[in-house]
């Protein structure tokens, strides 16, 4: 497919659409070899050698990146107030990336940053049940009747219950004779883990709070076929292998085939 010089130079960041005439103007873009005159300038972004006072440019229709957010930033492309997730991608080739979904500020785990929308749009569609797996800390016992609720769907004060939910207990806060005091009962702090196929607002949190328990630590594991690397710290992110992204396209192909 054939690009305008000046929209292939915008799509890769170089500058606003009126900054990178003026590169052009003052003889700043070579194509080939040669001095780009025109903006308008028809080029095969996959052929063409495009250079920026001699530096070859690299064209990437989309790119694809796994990202450990930490808790204490967001997930948006700006904020006027925090940190987002966006400031800790300081290397990539577009820059017209965005993290598919959100966490919320005091929530770690993984996320997916691209700019493909459509890739975006078929994980996050409520109607494709792509599921996400959450690790948490919860203050209170969770027990076996939470569980079984949360199977069947809780009721978060909206019109419908969730969809059902797999809800698996790591400790559920008590000594090994599964005893616990009334004054140590209050401080209790279970460990679980859940699956979810949706992406309500604060999902996890209010569903939790549904059955009388607090969320105190929350940081997504999964999601599709992506799981977050154990030597992945927070705050640190890399490139989808194709293996990774050729899995998660099949993963949502099975989801469309399930409907």
């Amino acid at each position: 497919m054939a690009l305008r010089l000046d929209r292939y130079l915008t799509e890769l960041g170089v500058g606003t659409r009126s900054e990178v005439k003026k590169l052009i103007k003052a003889k700043q873009i070579t194509v080939n070899g040669a001095i780009a005159i025109k903006p308008e300038k028809k080029i095969d972004e996959w052929k063409d050698e495009v250079c920026l006072r001699g530096e070859k440019l690299h064209y990437a229709a989309f790119e694809y990146y796994l990202f450990h957010k930490p808790a204490g930033c967001v997930s948006a492309t700006e904020d006027n107030v925090h940190q987002t997730v966006m400031d800790y991608l300081t290397d990539t080739v577009r820059k017209d990336l965005f993290p598919v979904g959100r966490l919320d500020i005091d929530t770690e785990g993984l996320l997916l940053i691209t700019n493909d929308g459509a890739l975006a749009h078929e994980l996050l569609s409520p109607t494709k049940h792509v599921e996400k797996t959450y690790y948490a800390k919860v203050r209170g016992t969770v027990t076996v009747d939470d569980v079984n609720l949360f199977e069947k769907g809780v009721d978060i004060g909206e019109d419908k219950l969730t969809k059902p939910a797999k809800l698996v207990i790591i400790n559920d806060g008590h000594m090994d004779d599964g005893t616990c005091n009334e004054a140590q009962e209050e401080n209790v702090i279970s460990e679980i883990r859940l699956t979810i196929t949706e992406g309500r607002f604060h999902q996890v949190k209010r569903m939790f709070e549904a059955v009388g328990k607090e969320v105190v630590y929350l940081k997504r594991l999964s999601m599709g076929s992506l799981r977050l690397p154990g030597d992945l710290a927070p705050g640190e992110y890399r490139a989808l292998s194709e293996e990774e992204l050729s899995e998660l396209k099949q993963c949502i192909l099975e989801k469309k085939r399930e409907k």
